[in-house]
């Protein structure tokens, strides 16, 4: 199941609210890893909500770019997850997290390179064949450049490629990396394929000094975001949902900014 229209995150200070806006919102995004060991006063919780919203997950710790391990046991405990609520699309970023099989939960940059492209490749068959879906891969944020041979857009499109994947395309994160990197973001979206788009993210960021901007998740959406995101769906009118991590306001009050995102697609 692709997402349709306008999605939320949901995080735990929703849940007592969220069924207020049953039809208002499209799709909610979990976050597998907080909620795989919920006690069953939550799990019960969690299924009123998945019987009333389609629901989608982002996962934080697959670490893609950890060629050489592969944590099975987590992937079945996932799967499991996944089947129980019936949860069809599952996305994580191309990025690694873990270093010797040891998490670290950082979200931490690849080389662009041939190389890689292939390893990254060959795990995403991998974990496809364990969750028994198709995985969704995120654009992230990434601070340092590390010795590559590819642009962005080519490394991405060419993992898109070979492995058949589909792109959740973070619209903040293409923002935040044209800033710290000097380079267009609108020329960046132009050199993607859309079509391989499964959804995308607008989320807020923390401008942290004037050569620096930091993706936080904990501010509002930034006027050049929405500004970016009117661009790409111009281009194409593609699913979006709000992601809000850190300083997560009232429901209510995040709403307004959800509607904002709603007004900027639905005027695509």
């Amino acid at each position: 199941m692709i997402p349709q229209g306008c999605g939320l995150g949901l995080r735990e200070p929703f849940f007592k609210t969220i069924g207020r806006y049953e039809g208002r919102i499209d799709f909610l995004e979990i976050v597998p890893e907080n909620m795989m060991h919920m006690n069953e006063k939550e799990a019960k919780r969690f299924a009123q909500i998945r019987e009333r919203f389609p629901v989608i997950a982002h996962g934080l710790s697959l670490s893609l770019g950890d060629t050489v391990h592969l944590d099975v046991a987590h992937l079945k405990r996932l799967k499991s997850f996944l089947d129980r609520y019936g949860i069809e699309t599952y996305s994580e970023h191309l990025s690694f997290t873990s270093l010797n099989g040891v998490q670290s939960y950082e979200l931490l940059p690849l080389p662009m390179t041939e190389g890689m492209v292939k390893a990254v490749t060959e795990k995403i068959a991998k974990i496809e064949e364990i969750l028994a879906r198709p995985l969704v891969i995120e654009n992230p944020t990434y601070y340092t450049v590390l010795p590559s041979t590819m642009e962005e857009s080519d490394f991405i499109g060419e993992i898109l490629e070979r492995s058949g994947a589909k792109l959740l395309l973070d619209i903040n994160n293409v923002y935040v990396n044209a800033f710290n990197h000097g380079f267009d973001a609108r020329a960046f979206i132009d050199a993607l394929d859309l079509e391989r788009v499964a959804y995308c993210h607008v989320a807020g960021h923390l401008e942290y000094r004037e050569d620096l901007f930091i993706d936080t998740h904990g501010m509002p959406v930034k006027e050049a975001v929405w500004d970016l995101m009117a661009y790409v769906m111009a281009k194409k009118r593609l699913p979006v949902m709000l992601e809000r991590d850190n300083n997560i306001p009232p429901l209510d009050e995040l709403m307004k900014e959800f509607d904002r995102m709603k007004e900027i697609r639905d005027a695509a």
